[in-house]
């Protein structure tokens, strides 16, 4: 008798568990595809930092919208520029850091001469930036020499204001490297643990953002980290995984079968997230001619690739890449007069044009002096959708006669072959993402700083215009959506369009399919309340008031 009720305790205590873990898990939210490594490091100041760091814990003084382009007060209760070279923050009152220390204007001015006193990924900012200075304990102000008023359209979103009271003891020296492994900040969650395979944020019921904006749902978040894309798949279909950020082939077919939701119900299905560009590199013959630059973007159909590789889930790019909130910079009239489109015979035409013929009869166009020429088109092994992608590309040059193969580097080597410049042609992203300003894509696929052994900072076919480094650099200086601003672009997109340093096809998409076994209200194209987005730097793009909006279902 006594066993009997041995095991019937155990049945119990087993039952009891795991009604416990049923009603943790409607509590509990598990995302993938944001990180794709072991954590290291929680420090701000530290670019590769654990992806939440910015967002979770540390807090910026604005959130910003890719879908409506608009700058949201978070941390400031409003901003503004008060005169040409003076932007004034209003900060929100009763805001504390998760340890109790009140965040006032002394922790942003902190914040800011941190990165003046010392060498940090924003020093830059201290070119133009004069002064930071608390007029009281809740507005700052940021003086400037000569504003970079596109900049700061990025910067207000970006920078995680720090406490002052445990970061003015930090030696400058150990600003970057200590990996901060108790983060305190002012956000909705603190760091609960980190493994190999997870790692995991813990609500802080005391955010002072619950009054304001609403308290998150889950109380735990669980951060997998997950390294191939169909084992993302397989727990989405298991239930196992809530929201998945990464690439996966075939939604459109499964998504109704297995009850995911995407951000729009059928074609693109993704919102889009960044450019996927064709850089050619132009130290090399002929990439160096803009006519042959151009009549590339006249080979390919990029409908084809958004078909065959993206089923649909991403769409074609504007010739002049912009997107979202950029094209309020659009000039329609030069994308008409100077665009491009999908014809092989405009393609052949230009070629030949410009010299660029079978010469010797073996189907092969040559360079005009006669030489052969063949190019290598690489992207890194293990990216499916860009492999596919410029095999297609591949195929279309070869189709005009120019002798085009893909390879695939170790993902290693692809970025030395494109930093240092041992390449013809690559796909690439790395700097096209959305951001408050196009400012941001224009310095990332033409900018100056090309005369280096390694090239980090995009342009990486090394394109070299100084008339459209000046435009860029004067388009920083001026105000947003200014009448001289939209000229300057206007200027800009025709130099882009007509030397066509690297071609624009396809956007690449915020790959984001989600369950609805526990976790409902979903961001949608019909619920566009929030982000669904847990990549790296961006919970500040509407992650948070997603994870605010979310209803467990029970």
């Amino acid at each position: 008798m006594k066993a009997r009720w041995i095991v019937l305790a155990v049945v119990l205590l087993f039952v009891l568990s795991c009604a416990a873990w049923a009603a943790e898990r409607y509590e509990t939210l598990i995302v993938g595809g944001g990180t794709w490594a072991q954590a290291t490091s929680w420090n701000p100041l530290y670019a590769n930092n654990a992806n939440g760091t910015l967002g979770l814990v540390y807090e910026t003084l604005f959130a910003y919208s890719p879908l409506t382009n608009e700058h949201k007060p978070w941390l400031a209760e409003s901003g503004g520029w008060i005169s040409d070279n003076v932007f004034e923050v209003k900060l929100r009152r009763n805001i504390y850091f998760s340890d109790g220390h009140a965040l006032t204007a002394e922790d942003v001015v902190f914040t800011y001469e941190l990165a003046r006193d010392n060498n940090l990924t924003y020093t830059p900012i201290w070119r133009t930036l004069r002064e930071v200075k608390a007029v009281d304990d809740y507005t700052v102000q940021f003086v400037f020499e000569n504003p970079n008023y596109q900049e700061w359209q990025i910067e207000m979103y970006s920078r995680a204001i720090l406490p002052k009271h445990i970061w003015k003891d930090v030696p400058g020296e150990d600003l970057m490297v200590i990996t901060n492994d108790d983060p305190i900040g002012s956000g909705p969650y603190k760091k609960l643990l980190a493994g190999p395979d997870r790692n995991v944020w813990v609500r802080d019921d005391n955010w002072w953002g619950n009054a304001v904006f609403g308290q998150p749902k889950p109380k735990e978040i669980v951060d997998m980290i997950i390294y191939e894309n169909n084992v993302a798949l397989g727990m989405l279909m298991q239930r196992t995984l809530d929201l998945s950020n990464y690439f996966i082939p075939g939604v459109p077919a499964i998504k109704d079968l297995y009850g995911l939701t995407t951000w729009y119900d059928g074609p693109p299905y993704m919102i889009s997230a960044n450019v996927a560009l064709l850089f050619l590199n132009a130290q090399r013959k002929p990439m160096d001619d803009a006519k042959f630059r151009r009549a590339l973007a006249f080979a390919v159909n990029p409908e084809i690739i958004v078909e065959r590789v993206f089923e649909h889930m991403v769409p074609v790019a504007d010739p002049t890449g912009l997107f979202g909130g950029w094209t309020a910079y659009r000039d329609a009239k030069v994308a008409e007069e100077c665009g491009f489109w999908y014809d092989p015979e405009i393609a052949k035409q230009m070629l030949d044009e410009a010299g660029y013929v079978d010469a010797d009869g073996d189907g092969w166009r040559d360079m005009p002096d006669g030489s052969p020429m063949s190019f290598e088109i690489i992207v890194p092994s293990g990216w499916t959708d860009w492999m596919e992608s410029i095999r297609i590309i591949s195929e279309a040059f070869r189709a005009i006669g120019i002798n085009a193969n893909p390879a695939f580097p170790d993902a290693g080597v692809y970025d030395d072959r494109i930093q240092t410049g041992d390449f013809d042609m690559c796909i690439n992203n790395y700097g096209s993402g959305i951001s408050g300003s196009p400012y941001s894509y224009w310095n990332w696929v033409a900018n100056h700083n090309i005369n280096r052994t390694h090239v980090t900072e995009g342009n990486f076919g090394r394109y070299d215009n100084q008339e459209l480094f000046d435009l860029i650099f004067k388009f920083n200086q001026l105000p947003p959506m200014s009448e001289e601003s939209l000229a300057v672009a206007s200027e800009i997109q025709k130099i882009l369009l007509l030397e066509m340093p690297s071609i624009p096809f396809w956007l690449n998409g915020l790959w984001a399919q989600s369950t609805s076994q526990y976790w409902t209200n979903w961001p949608t194209e019909n619920n566009p309340v929030g982000y669904p987005c847990t990549w790296a730097n961006q919970w500040q793009f509407g992650g948070i008031e997603m994870l605010i909006n979310l209803q467990p279902v029970q």
